[in-house]
């Protein structure tokens, strides 16, 4: 799944690429369209009875999104485990990934459980 966006002027640092702390944002973004497009909106998850929460995340760089760069964001499915998911990201420009990496997510119950086994409507939402 594929998420597009263009720089927004206050993303830009001083070096004239996309600032750090901004990637997340645009996974986010990206992670959110993931799961719509495979029929289990984020919205949905709690009366479903359930969440997820970040505990890790790793970013690689290659090179920078710059200011009028046409990015995109691919989002996959890295692992599947008992309680947790990773999906893996790539931001692309050109063809070209100029960063890549991973972010981790515990699954957790809405009812104040703690974490729970990934639930099934989600394993099949990340498989497709």
């Amino acid at each position: 799944m594929s998420y597009t966006f263009t720089p927004r002027f206050y993303e830009i640092d001083g070096q004239g690429v996309m600032f750090n702390m901004w990637y997340l944002g645009h996974v986010d973004e990206a992670v959110d369209a993931f799961f719509a497009d495979r029929g289990l909106p984020y919205g949905s998850w709690p009366s479903l009875g359930f969440d997820a929460h970040v505990v890790h995340v790793d970013l690689d760089f290659n090179s920078g999104v710059r200011k009028s760069d046409e990015a995109e964001v691919v989002i996959s499915t890295a692992r599947i485990g008992g309680k947790s998911f990773t999906l893996g990201f790539a931001f692309r420009r050109d063809g070209e990934t100029v960063c890549s990496g991973n972010v981790v997510y515990a699954t957790v119950s809405t009812e104040g459980h703690g974490t729970i086994e990934v639930p099934a409507v989600l394993v099949d939402a990340l498989g497709n």
